[in-house]
């Protein structure tokens, strides 16, 4: 019986990869996930048919779901640059929410 060959340069680069892949998904779901539990607070507190103050909360609440999925999502998804890429898109349709609600009913 003989052992298969070993490639130590290919493992290694498997190595680096996958922690590359690790480090970006863990960008994603800490500052990542602020980012755009934050955004949504602010676009969903924009646009709560509550009272001001009463919206805010609700918003406020809502963000810490939006955060804890936004983390999971990250260790999830099929890689960390998908991970990445659907993140900044959430939190590019949250910032547009805002900016639109801002030109159209101005600051509150």
């Amino acid at each position: 019986m003989s052992q298969r060959p070993t490639f130590p340069k290919r493992d290694a680069a498997r190595a680096w990869r996958r922690r590359g892949d690790t480090a970006l998904r863990v960008v994603a779901a800490i500052p990542g996930g602020y980012a755009v539990a934050s955004l949504w607070a602010m676009a969903l507190a924009r646009v709560l048919p509550f009272g001001p103050a009463q919206a805010t909360f609700a918003a406020t609440i809502l963000a810490f779901a939006i955060c804890a999925v936004t983390a999971m999502w990250a260790f999830a998804a099929r890689s960390g640059w998908r991970a990445l890429w659907t993140i900044v898109l959430a939190g590019i349709v949250a910032a547009g929410i805002t900016a639109v609600s801002i030109h159209a009913w101005g600051r509150v």
